[in-house]
């Protein structure tokens, strides 16, 4: 199975109710952690990479490198371009290999988000690659990890327009905004679970569900009973691979680097294990 695409990895989730975990990392330790869980479970993990995070790694070197990797596992992974920018930006990540790419022109007004992201499917298809592409605006800002966002409910999406949406673009996947944000999040998360009860009966393509930090399990098994298909995690995986090496250097210790890698990628594999049981993924025997 090894490499896949989204839309393959994806398929059995609204039937089945489960949802895959979209774990994004910004460097090798980070992807190591997160494909020796999937291997260690035999469950399907996305592994992404955000635009934002392009600065921490040489690009050209290291989607090959990923690539190797997954195409030598059992588990299927789909390798994903998070929050692309312009078409510049997907384009490149469809040239470098990406199994699925995102394109986030939700900034945009709606009659732009459409046709931006209407070439990046038409594009994708001759890749063999699937697109997702995100409607109405989860705040926060990918990346930040420095301050707390509040929700802000004229940011949701519209199910009704999420409906001429998709059939507009021919996505494959449709990233909703439904109360959470990118980042930590600044109070009691409130999921509007209604609109996205709605928004699963008006389209047929995965939701995928952005910015879940401060949701509980509970908020995130509501939320893939009422439809998610895909969650995205990188905030609580950043932020918890930091602590752990805060808490080892507060020891007082002598460390060398491998002992704060290997700290690291620890609580990060912990994190990955934890998310996988809540959204409730199973191991696939085909996609």
């Amino acid at each position: 199975m090894a490499l896949v695409t989204l839309e393959e990895i994806l398929r059995s989730t609204r039937k089945e109710k489960y949802a895959v975990g979209s774990f994004n990392a910004a460097n090798h330790s980070m992807a190591e952690a997160i494909l020796s869980v999937s291997e260690e479970l035999g469950l399907p993990v996305i592994l992404g990479l955000a635009e934002v995070q392009f600065r921490y790694v040489d690009l050209e070197r290291f989607v090959p490198y990923l690539r190797q990797r997954i195409e030598g596992m059992a588990t299927p992974v789909a390798l994903h371009l998070d929050h692309g920018l312009s078409l510049e930006t997907v384009y490149r990540g469809l040239d470098l290999g990406f199994s699925s790419v995102m394109i986030d022109a939700s900034s945009f007004p709606y009659e732009e988000n459409v046709a931006l992201t209407r070439q990046v499917v038409r594009r994708a298809r001759s890749y063999g690659a699937s697109v997702e592409a995100e409607l109405g605006q989860v705040g926060g800002g990918e990346g930040n990890l420095e301050q707390g966002t509040e929700a802000d409910a004229a940011g949701y999406t519209d199910p009704s327009q999420a409906r001429d949406f998709v059939e507009n673009t021919g996505i494959d996947a449709l990233a909703v905004s439904i109360g959470t944000v990118h980042g930590p999040f600044k109070g009691k998360p409130r999921l509007d679970l209604e609109r996205l009860a709605e928004i699963r009966s008006l389209v047929e393509v995965p939701l995928v569900l952005h910015g879940g930090s401060g949701l509980s399990e509970d908020d995130f098994r509501r939320a893939v009973a009422c439809g998610i298909s895909k969650i995205n995690v990188f905030t609580e995986t950043s932020l918890g691979a930091a602590g752990a090496l805060r808490e080892l250097l507060a020891k007082g210790t002598p460390l060398g680097y491998p002992d704060l890698t290997t700290a690291a990628e620890k609580r990060i594999r912990d994190i990955v294990r934890g998310q996988l049981r809540v959204f409730g993924t199973p191991a696939l025997k085909s996609v």
